[in-house]
């Protein structure tokens, strides 16, 4: 098997960080994306000449082209794209300010797209790639209050990657977003997710209570972010890989919970769904 060449973004830490780890523990080549620290997240990695750190703002298109030129430059091609940049907003919907919600959309969503479009020219001229976005067990459902906001821009995520799927399958390039559950990286340390700089008494009870709980759960996530990097290398080595991957038990059970409820929702107000046809 031919060693691939991966473009991973937010790589400083968490999933990006295990991911590409894995990825060059497997012999591969690596780009890997910062926005600070280069030389740092180099050293850590490893890899010798098989990896590239690169620093950019996804959210700055500039950036994202060149980064993306310097990676097709050093390594001639890119093989697999994993759009993980992104960060969480502890929020209730009313608590968010317009711009705390344009600035996690512009990471995790448009962020995403400079990505997205800058890699697609090489890896249409390849006709072959893959592209991993990663979205969340937020992105099947809702569960947590605070969290709706974060997990409306994993909904986009679910709904550019099949978008992409039906797009680019004819162009030899294939799609998977794949949902993590909750694993002990440092998502719910203080310094990974932001919080509203308004709060509310009205939801003292539920976005405040997670709120109160997020020092305890950080650390004391079910998920071992090292397995999840095996993961991702094996839907990369795929030769069929799945359009949707929940990945964890919590993630599955998010899936097969959203699925049901909607199945129920939809047999009991399906008299009135239909009702609304021209009579025959």
């Amino acid at each position: 098997m031919k060693n691939k060449v991966w473009f991973v973004t937010g790589a400083s830490k968490g999933f990006g960080f295990e991911i590409a780890k894995a990825a060059l523990a497997g012999g591969d080549s690596v780009v890997a994306t910062v926005r600070k620290n280069a030389e740092d997240l180099a050293a850590r990695l490893g890899g010798g000449d098989r990896i590239l750190v690169v620093m950019l703002d996804v959210t700055n298109e500039k950036e994202v082209k060149t980064g993306v030129q310097a990676a097709i430059d050093r390594f001639g091609r890119i093989d697999v794209l994993v759009n993980n940049a992104g960060y969480g907003l502890l929020a209730a919907t009313e608590e968010a300010s317009d711009e705390e919600v344009r600035r996690q959309y512009d990471t995790n969503v448009f962020g995403l797209l400079n990505v997205t479009r800058a890699v697609l020219p090489q890896m249409r001229k390849q006709a072959s790639g893959h592209i991993i976005n990663i979205s969340s067990l937020f992105g099947y459902l809702n569960s947590v209050p605070g969290f709706g906001l974060y997990g409306s821009t994993k909904y986009a995520v679910e709904g550019i990657t099949e978008g992409m799927a039906i797009e680019l399958k004819p162009l030899g390039i294939r799609v998977t977003a794949a949902a993590p559950g909750l694993f002990s990286t440092e998502f719910a340390s203080a310094d990974s997710y932001r919080r509203s700089a308004v709060t509310l008494d009205a939801y003292k009870d539920t976005v405040g209570a997670v709120r109160a709980n997020m020092g305890h759960i950080n650390g004391a996530q079910p998920g071992d972010p090292s397995k999840l990097g095996a993961v991702i290398i094996r839907l990369a080595n795929s030769d069929n890989p799945p359009l949707h991957l929940p990945i964890g038990r919590d993630s599955l059970a998010n899936f097969r919970d959203k699925t049901a409820r909607m199945s129920k929702e939809v047999e009991e107000w399906e008299s009135v769904s239909t009702s609304t046809d021209h009579l025959k």
